[in-house]
């Protein structure tokens, strides 16, 4: 608990920079995500969208139903990374230790950046105003010893938001917040802790570890942890990390497995760029999908060789999703992608047969990449993968 912990969250960002290029959609409900009449999925939601229940991971045409006058566009993926990487260089002014989590939040860890920039909540409010006044984007924070305690911070007060967690006040900020704010707690684990006398995480945190642990398994020792602020992983910048991976909570619990391939495309992408930008390349991808029950499975899959072609990732990915998930597949409540063994060598071992088709893919991911940094604009997108979007 010597450093502190900024969690940066992006409010509604994909609708919010959609807005911001449009400004006749100021005020409106903007719906982000594929096309309704072909089994589309809600990627993001404006908050006047929100007010009529639509939320991501919707399908789109449910979405059209609860808002009728709702604006739908077509994501712009490579365009909002673009503007995610001006973010990143706005988090780069006060900290080289940034975490990113998606295109819209990352961790930052300040701890040795105060003596220059003040207190951490000081830092969290000059990024606020800075992401605001350059950007025209507002960002939620918050500010806590830890990762998990700045995350849930961050929520608390959206849009807009701005949490402090002071160290001598951990206990006092979690015990009231229902046990939904705890990681890994959907709707049937609510009701399940529910059943145990348990809806605050004071009450939780009431319970002894082996019961929770009778109940749910390493879970429920994982939710002791967390019902008293106890979180020790450091914040780990790109270039540092032994994986990169991105994951995602659904609102709802997600049945349609093709709703589940869009997604992890999505993930797949963001960690791909992610690998290409620190020229990294990685031999093992990996699967993370959690049920309701609390329970979650993870899958890897050792590829021939290191890789960061976006192809390739993909191809493993949806091999596993395909051939390696229960079938029929329970409804997930999360979903990550990750990899790992990587590798900074720049080595790549040709092979005979698939080189002329993997330089194709490279040179395509080059092509976009440029394009990201130099233009930022959606100039390039995977059409035929985004079909299900």
């Amino acid at each position: 608990m010597n450093s502190m912990i900024l969690h940066v969250d992006m409010d509604a960002f994909y609708a919010s920079v959609e807005q911001r290029d449009r400004p006749e959609l100021a005020g409106k409900a903007v719906i982000v995500g594929g096309d309704p009449d072909r089994r589309g999925v809600v990627s993001a939601a404006s908050y006047e969208a929100r007010r009529f229940g639509v939320h991501s991971a919707m399908p789109s045409a449910m979405a059209r139903r609860l808002c009728p006058h709702g604006v739908f566009l077509r994501p712009r993926i490579d365009h909002y990374a673009a503007v995610s990487r001006v973010i990143r260089e706005v988090f780069g002014r006060y900290t080289p230790l940034v975490e990113p989590l998606s295109l819209d939040e990352a961790f930052l860890d300040v701890g040795g950046s105060e003596g220059l920039f003040g207190p951490a909540p000081e830092i969290g409010r000059r990024i606020k105003r800075e992401i605001r006044d350059e950007l025209q984007l507002v960002a939620s924070v918050g500010v806590a010893p830890n990762k998990f305690l700045a995350k849930i911070a961050s929520d608390l007060e959206k849009p807009d938001g701005f949490v402090v967690v002071e160290p001598d006040a951990v206990q006092a900020f979690l015990d009231p917040l229902p046990v939904s704010r705890l990681w890994g707690v959907g709707k049937v684990g609510g009701r399940s802790l529910e059943r145990l006398g348990v809806r605050t995480i004071g009450q939780l945190r009431k319970l002894p570890v082996e019961v929770l642990a009778s109940k749910f398994g390493s879970m429920g020792e994982h939710l002791w942890r967390l019902a008293r602020g106890i979180d020790q992983r450091p914040v780990v910048p790109d270039h540092q990390a032994k994986s990169i991976s991105h994951e995602t909570t659904f609102a709802v619990d997600v049945a349609d497995r093709e709703v589940l391939r869009a997604w992890l495309l999505e993930l797949v992408e963001q960690v791909a760029r992610r690998l290409r930008r620190h020229a990294l390349r990685a031999r093992t991808v990996e699967l993370k999908v959690r049920f309701p029950d609390f329970r979650t499975i993870t899958r890897s899959q050792t590829l021939p060789e290191p890789t960061n072609v976006t192809a390739e990732l993909w191809q493993a990915a949806t091999a596993i999703l395909d051939a390696r998930l229960p079938r029929p597949c329970p409804p997930v409540r999360l979903l990550g992608f990750g990899t790992s063994g990587l590798d900074t060598s720049g080595q790549v071992q040709r092979q005979l047969f698939d080189e002329p088709a993997r330089q194709r893919q490279g040179q395509l991911d080059a092509a976009t990449d440029a394009i990201q940094t130099r233009f930022g604009i959606g100039a390039i997108r995977r059409g035929s993968q985004r079909n299900s979007r």
